[in-house]
């Protein structure tokens, strides 16, 4: 087990106020942060963004890369909307993550991060071969710029997540787990799927969530400490992994609760550090 206190942090969006985004978590006293990284933003942009989080004190852990086109949140219309599974966005899709890439590289940023989409768990699905080989590409991009590319759980089993980073075979790849995403989409128990993958954590997004109920829809997010994912024991489970990275906290949700969702995250997380 590792001796090294974890950070926490906060998921934000930039939504055209960087400043506004990284001064939320300035204020919410935590030391790191995860972007919501939108699609069309330039280097220029990220070097600015960079300066406002070192003026405040505050560390960017992974640029997480929005894809431009269409995705669908739930298990009917996702599989063909989210990610590079999907060949009608692939092609565009990939030219997003290689810019999210130059951008973090630019700016000091180790990781960027992603949802893949729905991967097939067949490894001879045509969907599958080309997904690993859109990664492929990715990673040639990442890999040239010394960026690591962290999946984010949620659509796929952890057992073909896992088949994925092996086929891909990048040194520089590594996952984002969200344990909420992993229940809400019905994949696996978050403490379980550690046995599978847990290696490659690099990344967390401290959320609570539900196992779906609904053939159609995701199972739904709340509060930590309300929802199924047990926390007390993950955290423990990842260190003694070697996981030395940040519990970011993403509560999806805006306004006053959502603050108020945060600070009562940093109080259960606080003694797990």
């Amino acid at each position: 087990m590792s001796d090294q206190k974890l950070k926490i942090g906060v998921m934000v969006h930039l939504h055209g106020d960087p400043e506004g985004a990284i001064k939320k978590v300035a204020d919410l006293g935590v030391p790191t942060c995860q972007l919501g990284w939108p699609a069309n933003m330039s280097v220029e942009d990220g070097l600015e963004v960079k300066k406002i989080a070192n003026d405040l004190g505050v560390e960017i852990t992974t640029l997480w890369a929005t894809l431009p086109g269409v995705a669908m949140w739930n298990f009917v219309e996702g599989p063909i909307s989210i990610g590079l599974v999907p060949e009608d966005w692939r092609a565009i899709r990939i030219q997003a993550l290689e810019q999210a890439a130059r951008c973090a590289a630019e700016m000091g940023v180790e990781s960027i991060t992603t949802h893949c989409g729905f991967i097939p768990e067949f490894p001879g699905d045509p969907l599958y071969t080309g997904t690993v080989v859109a990664l492929k590409q990715v990673m040639g991009t990442c890999d040239s710029l010394g960026v690591q590319f962290w999946f984010e759980t949620g659509q796929e089993t952890p057992i073909t997540l896992l088949r994925t980073i092996q086929d891909v075979g990048s040194p520089n790849m590594g996952i984002n787990l969200d344990p909420a995403n992993l229940l809400m989409y019905g994949k696996a128990n978050p403490v379980d799927a550690l046995d599978t993958f847990g290696q490659w954590v690099r990344g967390v997004h401290a959320k609570d969530g539900h196992y779906p109920t609904d053939g159609a829809a995701l199972g739904k997010e709340a509060p930590m400490g309300e929802g199924r994912v047990n926390f007390p024991v993950l955290v423990p489970k990842l260190k003694s992994m070697g996981f030395t990275g940040a519990l970011t906290i993403e509560r999806e949700i805006s306004g006053d609760k959502q603050i108020e969702d945060i600070q009562r995250a940093i109080d259960i997380l606080t003694p797990l550090l």
